[in-house]
């Protein structure tokens, strides 16, 4: 039975400036069908509203309520801790924190800083957790795929200040359990009621699995073949989103 949805975009409804296949088509099935659907993303290079206004240019009619960015979250937590961040993120991106308090530098926050991420940023970042600074990152996807290809995303970058400064990083994104929660709660059914589907086999899937949903993989955006195996038959692998809509209103109730 399911009672709810949690999508991601990148690779599911879209690549690069490109929707997929059926996504439109998908996306107003469920509507039609009142499924509520959340949808979840980790990218970090643009703030909510561009988000919003490229889905809206792609022909997607997203609430803003119905988005859950891994930013918002990170911004949440920071507030929520009084933390003041050194931001290792997209220069897109850092007007996100703007009302944070920014002298202390007691917290170092990584997104997917693109060129960013030089030796001096990472240097920096590095001397603040060596002083005592907590690591916060809005995700640990390895890569994604861009329209030309795959491309590196934060987690190698996490992964190395993790080592270097011998400490671990509090993931605010995906794959963190409450991540999920908050845009299960959101729809207002359980956590085992609620599928989540993604391209990225670590982050969207066992993340959900872990976190007592559903999941499905689909074999596009940065999917490669044999992801699937790594799921040991805990979730279902689907050739796209118009299949992963079949599936669901199938199970709709």
């Amino acid at each position: 039975m399911i009672k709810g949805v949690l999508l991601d975009l990148s690779g599911v409804l879209y690549t690069g400036d490109e929707v997929l296949r059926g996504a439109l088509t998908s996306i107003e099935r469920l509507d039609n069908e009142n499924v509520p659907v959340r949808y979840l993303t980790n990218t970090t290079r643009s703030p909510r509203s561009a988000i919003l206004k490229k889905l809206s240019r792609m022909g997607f009619d997203i609430d803003e309520g119905d988005l859950f960015t891994a930013p918002v979250a990170t911004y949440n937590y920071l507030s929520a801790k009084n933390l003041s961040p050194f931001l290792l993120v997209h220069p897109d991106l850092e007007p996100e924190f703007s009302g944070l308090i920014r002298d202390r530098k007691d917290a170092v926050v990584v997104g997917d800083a693109a060129d960013g991420f030089s030796y001096a940023h990472m240097n920096s970042a590095f001397r603040l957790l060596m002083e005592g600074a907590t690591l916060l990152a809005m995700g640990n996807n390895r890569y994604f795929r861009e329209a030309d290809g795959l491309s590196l995303d934060i987690g190698p970058y996490v992964a190395a200040l993790e080592y270097a400064a011998d400490t671990k990083a509090i993931i605010l994104g995906k794959p963190a359990p409450g991540f999920f929660h908050a845009a299960v709660e959101s729809i207002g059914c359980s956590p085992g009621q609620t599928v989540m589907v993604g391209d990225d086999v670590k982050s969207d899937v066992i993340g959900a699995l872990e976190a007592g949903l559903q999941g499905i993989l689909v074999r596009t955006g940065k999917y490669r073949q044999g992801d699937e195996d790594q799921l040991e038959g805990k979730g279902l692998c689907l050739d796209n989103i118009s299949a992963v809509t079949d599936w669901i209103l199938e199970k709709y109730s």
